[in-house]
Order: C-alpha cells, then structure tokens, then sequence
C-alpha cells in the first residue's frame, strides 16, 4: 500500500525539480527522501523520476501518475477538512441512560431543548434505575445518583452537592399530622424504593451532633423511584428522595420538606463513561448544561449553601 508521505515527496520533488529541495520542504534527510522515492517505484513496479547528478525530471509512466498522485492527495486533504467540520458540529447519535425519576421530569425536557439547539443531533435515551453495563450495552454515557461502585469508569460530576429530603404532600401532612423527630417516623408510612430484591429501608440523617439510622416501614415498594415519589405526591406517605427528582414538586407546593434543619444523606449526580474517549463535543455540551441547571435546582434549596460549606 502507498504511503502518503511517499506520495507527498513524490509531488514535491517533481514540482520543484529537486529532490533534496522537497526533503528540506518535509524536514526529512535526503537519505529518507530517495529510500522513499525507491519504495514507492518499487510498488509501483515503474521508474518515476530520472535521476542524475545535476537534474531531475519525470519520465513518462511518472507524467502518467503524477495526476493521480495529485488527485490522492487532494481527496485526502478534503477528506480532513471534512472530518474537522464534522468535529466541530454537534451531530451524531447520542446514546445515554438516565435514572427513571430524573429522566422523564427533568432530563427529557432539557433534552428537548438540547436538541432543538442542536437539530443534527439523534438522541437514544434508556431510563432506568439498574445501572447500565457501560462495557456491553450500546450506551456512550450514564447519569447516576452516588459513588461509582466500578472504579474503572470515568466519573464526572454534575451535581456534587445534591441530598436527599424527607417529604410528603401537604395533604398527608393535613390527615397524620407532621413529624417533628426522626423517632415520629415509626408512625407514618413511608414509601419505600427497592433495587433488585434488597428495600432501601434504612435512612440515615446527621442532626448536626450525630449521625442517627433507622429503619423505616410502610405500605408501598416500588423499584420505580418515578412511582415513589408519584405516591408520594399523591398523598400516600413519606418519601426519602433526592431534592433533584422532588425540587419541581416542592418548589410549586405539591410536597413540603420535612425536618429541613436535618442533614440528610449525599446523593451526587454523576457521568459515567467507560473510556474518555466517549467525551465527545455532544457529551461535553451535554454535561456543561447539566451542571448549569443543576446547580440553579439546588441552590434553591437554602440548607445546601449552609451544609456543604
């Protein structure tokens, strides 16, 4: 197979007639430059340039090929440029997998309007609590509440500072009353979310001297945390949420925050990819406005800014 530096010096040296000046021109040495000419006539099984000397002039099988030889190399350097366009558009598909709760009420309308920014560009969205298996399913990245257990995977942060919030709709509050000690929960019901076969019963609060676990009981489970807060919303019980998925549903009233002097558990949002290599400009642009209306979701939480600094 022809190399195209080979083809490069070719063209050099028969427009300047010298191939020691096309060498200079390609900073190689002049012993590089004629095994390359050699190389190059020998597969091509024709001799190219006549060669004494003084002087350098094409033969006639290297007239021939010099016109293909300029083609080649014009259709590769379009071929650059067109790759560098197409680095510098946002287009291509763009695989992600999102947990549920967040993905259908905050992720998808963001997305709606990430893509109208951006009309060359196909999204596949994959929403779903279990943890995709970045090495094997057909996902660039994934958005995720916690540490990353695997530390093979490449962890962006998007919102480090996120917590879970005790809540429950106004309407509950109204018929069971409202907890004011973590002990009052043992007599509300609480919605609990599942993973697998194991019941995320057990919450953990800092109340600002120690660090107090209980655990918790309730009528509802669902490995759907959408549905959690769905209940919760609907004035079933009490849910233990990240602020991300219930902040809309605060914000406009529909749940109020319990107890919010307590610290609750960390739950950071974070990007996950298997190799860096998936940061592409879609991925990059994606994360920077995550990040952007995350951090404008939490700041309106006022006991963040006073317990992570």
């Amino acid at each position: 197979m022809l190399r195209f530096d080979d083809l490069q010096l070719f063209v050099r040296a028969a427009d300047l007639g010298s191939l020691s000046a096309a060498a200079r021109g390609m900073d190689m040495s002049a012993a590089v430059a004629s095994a390359a000419l050699k190389r190059i006539e020998q597969q091509l099984g024709a001799r190219l340039l006549a060669r004494s000397t003084r002087s350098l002039r094409l033969t006639a099988e290297g007239e021939g090929f010099l016109e293909y030889a300029r083609a080649a190399l014009s259709n590769l350097d379009e071929g650059r440029r067109l790759l560098a366009r197409g680095q510098d558009q946002v287009s291509g598909v763009l695989q992600l997998s999102a947990p549920s709760d967040f993905g259908r009420n905050l992720l998808l309308p963001w997305l709606g309007e990430f893509q109208r920014e951006h009309p060359k560009l196909t999204v596949r969205l994959l929403l779903g609590d279990r943890i995709a298996d970045l090495f094997r399913q057909p996902v660039d990245i994934a958005l995720r509440y916690g540490e990353p257990e695997d530390s093979s995977l490449v962890a962006l942060p998007i919102a480090p500072q996120n917590r879970r919030v005790l809540c429950a709709a106004p309407g509950y509050l109204a018929r069971h009353g409202e907890p004011r000690h973590l002990e009052q929960l043992a007599q509300h019901n609480c919605l609990l979310y599942m993973l697998g076969s194991r019941v995320h019963d057990h919450w953990s609060f800092h109340d600002g001297k120690r660090e107090v676990s209980l655990t918790v009981s309730g009528d509802r489970f669902s490995d759907d945390a959408d549905v959690v807060r769905l209940w919760a919303v609907a004035g079933a019980g009490i849910a233990y949420k990240s602020w991300l998925d219930v902040a809309a549903d605060v914000l406009a009233g529909r749940l109020k925050v319990l107890m919010p002097e307590l610290l609750c558990e960390r739950a950071p949002l974070n990007l996950l990819c298997a190799h860096r290599a998936q940061l592409s400009k879609p991925v990059k642009l994606l994360r920077e406005m995550l990040v952007s209306r995350c951090t404008l979701l939490t700041s309106q939480f006022p006991g963040f800014s006073e317990i992570d600094h």
